[in-house]
């Protein structure tokens, strides 16, 4: 069943099954146990700090994780739930067909119904709990003393933005937009850090070789979306947005102002200074 997708979507590459955990339940043919191991860890990672990150979306009860797309310069790679503690990735080619490989995909988890359902072996609590505590900062709490008016104007002139936040090639947040204090911007850091090495990690699976034509992941809640972006040399931007914002119009005005960012935050020497 999970070939089905392989099989009947042209451009799609790969697809494999996962528990939350991080446990290969099924793959499509052509993927080596390596392979299979490498997307599985990386995906059950991913989803554990993007649950803990919604509040980054936005105030929301309902902070439901709807999906996780990573865009490559050579591919696509895809993610959707399977049930309780199961996932389903997918690989595709640039050019591929979005709406009908989501179509499949949604398909196959339909036909597997129950058959997957794994509850996961790791305490998912502990997520829960960190996404809990991290939405009690207040946005702008203590001022961020950082605020960038490059991002302030990208946000402002899109409806439905809320938040942006650049950080350096180490992780660490080299200013962000009004509204963002320290504490958010040191816990949202981590994590997306985090996010954005496991979104490279799977950079083979999409059918490329080198983990730097990774151009950017989104991840979609129920709530809102929240982005990851290149911005060059290493560094990148994450951003979030409330769900019926224009993503596309956001995703342009952030990579817009990304060659205004790296010329700010490097002078005459050519090192990346903070902020």
């Amino acid at each position: 069943m999970v070939q089905d997708i392989v099989d009947n979507v042209p451009r799609a590459r790969h697809a494999v099954v996962l528990s939350a955990d991080g446990i290969p339940r099924g793959s499509t043919d052509g993927l080596t146990d390596k392979d299979v191991r490498t997307i599985s860890a990386a995906m059950a990672g991913m989803q554990s700090l993007s649950r803990a990150t919604a509040h980054f979306a936005g105030p929301s009860q309902d902070r439901q994780w709807n999906q996780t797309i990573i865009e490559f310069a050579h591919g696509w790679v895809f993610l959707i739930g399977a049930g309780q503690g199961a996932y389903l990735a997918a690989a595709a080619e640039p050019d591929v067909d979005m709406q009908q490989i989501s179509f499949r995909m949604h398909r196959l988890v339909a036909r597997l119904g129950n058959n997957l359902t794994a509850p996961p072996r790791v305490n998912a609590g502990d997520a829960a709990r960190y996404g809990e505590d991290a939405a009690a900062l207040r946005d702008g709490e203590g001022g961020s003393g950082f605020a960038l008016p490059e991002l302030d104007e990208a946000i402002g002139t899109v409806r439905g933005a809320r938040h942006a936040l650049l950080l350096g090639a180490e992780g660490l947040p080299r200013g962000a937009s009004a509204g963002i204090g320290r504490d958010m911007a040191d816990t949202i850091s981590a994590a997306m850090t985090g996010i954005h090495a496991y979104s490279r990690a799977t950079a083979p699976f999409a059918g490329g070789l080198r983990d730097d034509e990774w151009r950017q992941t989104a991840i979609e809640f129920q709530h809102g979306w929240i982005f990851l972006i290149a911005a060059g040399d290493g560094a990148f931007l994450a951003a979030s947005a409330e769900h019926d914002c224009d993503i596309e119009e956001f995703t342009t005005r952030l990579s817009d102002v990304v060659p205004k960012l790296v010329a700010r935050q490097v002078p005459q020497g050519g090192r990346v200074g903070h902020a």
